[in-house]
C-alpha cells in the first residue's frame, strides 16, 4: 500500500511543482496540499497523512507552529521539515516541536520520496550538512545528572547491544546517513535499518535522535572504551 504523504508550502509554484514530481512515484499517495500551517493542521485532522513536508515560513501559522500542534494532535504522523532555513535556532526548534525529518528544498525528488518512506519507517531523514549541525546542537544540550552519587555510566553491552550494533550507533553518532553507513561498513541498506530496529528496541528509543542523545548521556564515544 502507498504511503500516504501531504505537503504545505505558501510558495503556490513549488507546492505544484513538489506535487508533480512526486507523484512519479508509485509507493507514494498525494493526500492533500495546504498553503498555510492552519490550513495544513485542519486537512491534515480531516484526513491523517502518514507523513507532511512542511515548508517553515508560511502565513497564518508557520511550520513550526504547525509541526506542534500536528505533534500533538496526530502523533503517528511524520513530519519533515522542507525549508530553506538551515540556522541553528531553526533547526533546534523544529526538532523541539516534534518533526522527524530536516530537508532543504534543493534535495532531488528522488531523495525526497526516499525520506518520506525513511520517515514512515521510523527514521529520520536530514540533509548531510543539516544532520551534523543537528547533532552538534544535542551534544551541546545540558543532561539532568540522574542520581546524586557518582555513577559509571553503563556500557553499551549493558544494553545487549552486539558488536556490530555498537558499530552502527558510533556511526549514527558522527551524523552519517543509513546509506553512508551502509557503504563504509560494506553491508546492505536493508541491513543497516534492521540493526537500527534492534538498537531502538534494546535502548527503548524511538529515533536515531533519541539513539544518539541516550549515548551521548552515557559518553560511550566521547573515548574508546572497552564494550
Amino acid at each position: 500500500m502507498p504511503i500516504s504523504f501531504a505537503i504545505a508550502d505558501d510558495d503556490s509554484v513549488l507546492l505544484s511543482t513538489l506535487a508533480r514530481n512526486l507523484s512519479v512515484f508509485p509507493e507514494l499517495s498525494l493526500l492533500f496540499t495546504a498553503t498555510n500551517g492552519q490550513q495544513a493542521v485542519d486537512l491534515a485532522r480531516q484526513q491523517p497523512p502518514q507523513v507532511m513536508l512542511m515548508d517553515i515560513d508560511m502565513p497564518i501559522l508557520d511550520g513550526i507552529g504547525a509541526t506542534a500542534r500536528l505533534s500533538q494532535l496526530l502523533p503517528d504522523t511524520k513530519i519533515l521539515m522542507l525549508t530553506i532555513f538551515d540556522r541553528d535556532d531553526i533547526i533546534f526548534e523544529a526538532i523541539k516541536a516534534g518533526a522527524s525529518g530536516y530537508l532543504l528544498k534543493d534535495e532531488p525528488p528522488a531523495r525526497l520520496a526516499a525520506a518520506i518512506a525513511e520517515a514512515f519507517n521510523e527514521g529520520a531523514p536530514m540533509s548531510p550538512g543539516i544532520a551534523s549541525r543537528a547533532l552538534a546542537l544535542l551534544r551541546q544540550q545540558p543532561f539532568p545528572e540522574r542520581t546524586p552519587v557518582r555513577q559509571a555510566p553503563p556500557l553499551p553491552k549493558t544494553y545487549y547491544l552486539t558488536n556490530r550494533e555498537i558499530e552502527i550507533l558510533e556511526q549514527l553518532s558522527l551524523g552519517l546517513s543509513n546509506q553512508q553507513i551502509s557503504d563504509k561498513l560494506f553491508i546492505s541498506d536493508h541491513t543497516v535499518r534492521k540493526h537500527l530496529e534492534n538498537i531502538y528496541q534494546k535502548l527503548h528509543v524511538h529515533s536515531r535522535l533519541e539513539a544518539v542523545q541516550l549515548a551521548g548521556r552515557h559518553q560511550w564515544f566521547d573515548e574508546k572504551r572497552p564494550g
